[in-house]
C-alpha cells in the first residue's frame, strides 16, 4: 500500500517523466484535484484507471474512500491539474492522512512552474521565498508590508483577473521600480517571461485583462 505523489505538466505533455509514466500505469487508481483533466492526461498516456476526485473542498467522506483503498492494500497516484502535488493545493493533508494510517508516501518528481520561472529569471536563486496565492482579503496587505523587508526573492501565483490588482499593491508596499519577472502560461504554446517593474506591469494589466496561468519573481531589492 503506497501513496505516490506524482508531479505532471503544467503544460507541455512531453514533460511528463519515464518514472511517472510508469507509476501512473503501475498504480491501482489515480487521485486528481480534476478528474476531467487528468482523465484527458491519462488518455494521452493511453491508460484507463479508476479515478477519485480530492481537492481544497474534498469532504471527509471523499478522503475517507481514498484512505479506504490505500489502507486494503491498493497503490494510489496523487496528481494536480498541474505540476506536483502538494505546492500551493492540499496535497498535504492527503499525505499526512496517509502516513498516520501507516502507508508508505513516495515523490515522484517533476515539474514545478516554481522552478520552471525561477530558471529563466537571470537572478540570484540561491534562496528565494514562495508564498504561493496571497490572501485575496484578510491579512493581504499585512503580508506585503511583511514582504518589503525580506532581502530575497519572492515567488507569487496569481489568477489573471488579480493580476493588475496585485501589482499595483506590490509596487505600493515594495516599491514602484522594484523588479519582476513574470511567466505566463509556461511550457504552452503562447508562453510568456516577462522582465519589468511592478508599476509598469500594473500598468500594462490593468488597460487589458491579460489571460492564462501566471507565476511572478520579485526582486530582492537593489
Amino acid at each position: 500500500m503506497t501513496l505516490y505523489i506524482v508531479g505532471t505538466p503544467i503544460g507541455n505533455l512531453e514533460d511528463i517523466t519515464k518514472r511517472a509514466e510508469r507509476i501512473l500505469s503501475e498504480a491501482d487508481f489515480v487521485i486528481a484535484e480534476d478528474p476531467l483533466h487528468s482523465l484527458r492526461l491519462l488518455d494521452n498516456l493511453g491508460l484507463k484507471k479508476s479515478v477519485l476526485k480530492y481537492h481544497q473542498q474534498s469532504s471527509p467522506r471523499e478522503i475517507e474512500a481514498v484512505m479506504k483503498r490505500l489502507v486494503a492494500g491498493e497503490n494510489g497516484a496523487l496528481v494536480t491539474d498541474a505540476g506536483t502535488p502538494g505546492v500551493a493545493d492540499p496535497g498535504g493533508v492527503l499525505v499526512e492522512a496517509a502516513r498516520l494510517a501507516g502507508v508508505a508516501v513516495v515523490p515522484i518528481p517533476g515539474v514545478s512552474a516554481v522552478t520552471t520561472l525561477l530558471s529563466v529569471a537571470g537572478i540570484p536563486t540561491d534562496s528565494y521565498l514562495f508564498i504561493g496565492f496571497l490572501p485575496k482579503k484578510k491579512g493581504r496587505m499585512t503580508l506585503m508590508q511583511q514582504l518589503s523587508d525580506l532581502d530575497v526573492p519572492i515567488v507569487v501565483f496569481e489568477s489573471p483577473m488579480r493580476m493588475a490588482k496585485t501589482c499595483q499593491e506590490l509596487a505600493a508596499a515594495l516599491g514602484e521600480d522594484r523588479r519582476v519577472i513574470i511567466g505566463r502560461e509556461l511550457t504552452k504554446m503562447h508562453e510568456e517571461v516577462i522582465d519589468t517593474t511592478l508599476a509598469e506591469a500594473a500598468v500594462a494589466y490593468a488597460k487589458a485583462q491579460p489571460k492564462g496561468e501566471f507565476v511572478m519573481v520579485v526582486d530582492r531589492p537593489q
